[in-house]
């Protein structure tokens, strides 16, 4: 779109709202940002765009915005089915994101990456493992997306010979009418059905990265995660949201005959590709705790094998790498008990990952707000793996009533606020534990976000 004079509604007044409307304000068009809350709480965000010719509109989503309006682009933590959406789709104005306008607009092959957990820790692997690759062909490697940086604010200073890696969630791929040219969908598992009608709906959008590939195009799939068999097949039933161009999967087992992808055998990492079979790394460079991360090393090596990384890239971009913030942090050791945080987990099966990464017993904190998701299968591994549980935040009753029926034996402790659920678990925890925040649950109900209550965690901790 030529954006000079445009309209642009930009809804959400977030990372990627600020970026949105900064890109469009420096390229002419003319941005209205609104957004539900006041003046005052964005006082921020107001002084962030300065000096651009930007429009607010606070405290609510007037429909009067839509008049003239030539495209409205929605924030990721936007529901898209508030009255303001509706209406634009009734008028038949164009909807679109921050990620939508990258992918339309980036001069460079895109690496995008999505799925149900494991986004953040893949993309970061990717970025370090790629980096390898700049003087040899590539000029710069860009990492943002989902995490950290929105592209959008750095595409006018991308050129043709450099890579961006993008992640993407759910609700930016609601939108997409463009794919990144080297796509993976790392698993597809129960998350954010509080914002999605149901499982179907959930896959469907998180299918979209597929969508659009071209039939030169790599799509990156889990071969353990059997909801991503049917996006390789064909059959997936959810549109055309499946591999269009070729397909790399990756598994911590063998892969069968005739399937090309990285895969595990005797040891070491490998790619079977048209080429043949090459070794790429040894298991034991891995600097990662669990079995899921794993499978985020095993992806992200097939991502930077499809982007031309050579193995001595894949090896220096993981060696020295213990992970993300908030995943599986490492915290704090304290009179022989081990404080990690995994703030991240804001899914049930997320918290079985993490409870699963560790052999000793656990002081397991679970809760937030809950996301209407299936708790059975924690709290089942709880009652196997913890010695004891502390349950905090709104979801606390619902947790408390779940282990009373599921649990009855596994010793448990409610309270409402997260300093307190800290300070209980460390009074309980005794030397040879561990004190484990894998909440299971969005931390909504009282932190901004899961980095928010990750950086709370590590205060209280240090301050212990």
């Amino acid at each position: 779109m030529r954006w000079a004079g445009k309209k642009v509604v930009i809804i959400g007044a977030a990372r990627q709202g600020l970026a949105t409307a900064k890109y469009l304000a420096r390229h002419g068009a003319r941005p209205v940002l609104t957004d539900a809350r006041s003046a005052e709480e964005l006082a921020e965000a107001q002084a962030a765009l300065a000096g651009l010719p930007v429009e607010w509109a606070l405290g609510g989503h007037p429909l009067s915005l839509l008049n003239g309006a030539d495209l409205v682009c929605l924030s990721g933590g936007v529901p898209s089915d508030i009255e303001l959406v509706r209406v634009a789709k009734e008028r038949n104005i164009p909807i679109s994101n921050d990620s939508q306008l990258f992918l339309e607009l980036a001069p460079c092959r895109v690496v995008g990456i999505t799925g149900s957990a494991g986004k953040t820790t893949t993309t970061t692997l990717v970025g370090r493992m790629l980096t390898g690759l700049e003087g040899y062909g590539v000029r710069k490697v860009w990492v943002g997306g989902n995490i950290g940086r929105p592209l959008l604010a750095d595409v006018d200073e991308m050129q043709a010979d450099d890579i961006a890696v993008m992640e993407l969630s759910s609700f930016q791929l609601e939108w997409m009418t463009r794919a990144p040219h080297v796509a993976a969908i790392l698993n597809l598992a129960p998350n954010h059905l509080d914002r999605h009608a149901d499982m179907d709906e959930y896959i469907a959008a998180k299918a979209r990265i597929l969508e659009h590939q071209t039939s030169e195009d790599i799509a990156v799939l889990n071969r353990e995660d059997s909801r991503s068999w049917p996006l390789a097949e064909g059959t997936s039933g959810h549109g055309s949201g499946r591999v269009q161009g070729s397909t790399l999967w990756f598994t911590g087992g063998l892969l069968a005959t005739g399937q090309h992808g990285v895969f595990v055998r005797a040891g070491n990492i490998w790619l079977r590709d048209a080429r043949g079979e090459h070794e790429l790394l040894p298991l034991n460079a891995i600097e990662l705790r669990g079995e899921h991360n794993l499978l985020n090393v095993l992806a992200a090596c097939a991502l930077a094998a499809a982007a031309g990384a050579r193995p001595q890239d894949m090896l220096a971009g993981l060696q020295g790498f213990h992970g993300a913030p908030h995943r599986l942090e490492f915290v704090r050791s304290l009179r022989g008990v081990e404080y990690y945080n995994d703030s991240i987990a804001t899914a049930p099966q997320r918290a079985e990952a993490a409870v699963n990464a560790f052999g000793q017993p656990l002081v397991l904190l679970l809760g937030g707000r809950d996301k209407a998701l299936d708790w059975s299968g924690l709290v089942h591994l709880a009652a196997q793996r913890a010695s004891r549980v502390v349950l905090f935040g709104q979801a606390a009753p619902m947790l408390e009533h779940l282990f009373a029926e599921g649990a009855p034996q596994l010793p448990r402790h409610s309270v409402h606020g997260f300093d307190d659920a800290v300070q209980l678990a460390a009074a309980e925890a005794r030397p040879g534990e561990v004190v484990l925040l894998a909440p299971g649950a969005t931390s909504f109900d009282e932190f901004k976000d899961f980095e928010a209550r990750g950086e709370r965690f590590r205060q209280l901790v240090s301050e212990l």
